[in-house]
């Protein structure tokens, strides 16, 4: 199983000074070495593949609990739009389907409630995998 196939994925991102900053997101299979997942453009994510494409990948829970026997893969991301971003969503609405209805509620309700919204999955991110 790839990780394309994980429900979760640990995606690490990395500070300018180096520090990791791990997040837990879905992943749809985008070819035999890619993987993909929407993000928002305000997101700490996309802040820190704009200045880096260095990450690191690994099967996780909903919680970004590691899968057990599983070790992280070092790869590339890139952010993407357009035709990209749209192949993206349509992979994620489809293995996802309700759910990204249920999280683009809750992300709009937590950003009126925090006064500070920001776009829902305006960037698609592709992580190319080593040989």
């Amino acid at each position: 199983m790839g990780l394309g196939d994980e429900k979760y994925v640990l995606l690490t991102t990395f500070k300018r000074d180096g520090t990791p900053v791990a997040t837990p997101v879905w992943s749809v299979a985008l070819g035999e070495r890619e993987i993909g997942f929407w993000t928002s453009s305000g997101s700490g994510k996309a802040k820190r593949l704009a200045h880096t494409e260095r990450v690191t990948v690994q099967p996780c829970d909903a919680r970004g609990r590691t899968k057990s026997g599983s070790e992280p893969v070092e790869a590339t991301a890139r952010l993407v739009e357009g035709a990209e971003l749209e192949t993206i969503r349509q992979a994620v609405v489809t293995k996802y389907g309700f759910m990204t209805k249920v999280t683009k509620a809750l992300g709009t309700l937590g950003g009126i409630v925090k006064r500070k919204r920001i776009p829902y999955g305006d960037r698609g991110v592709v992580v190319t995998l080593p040989e």
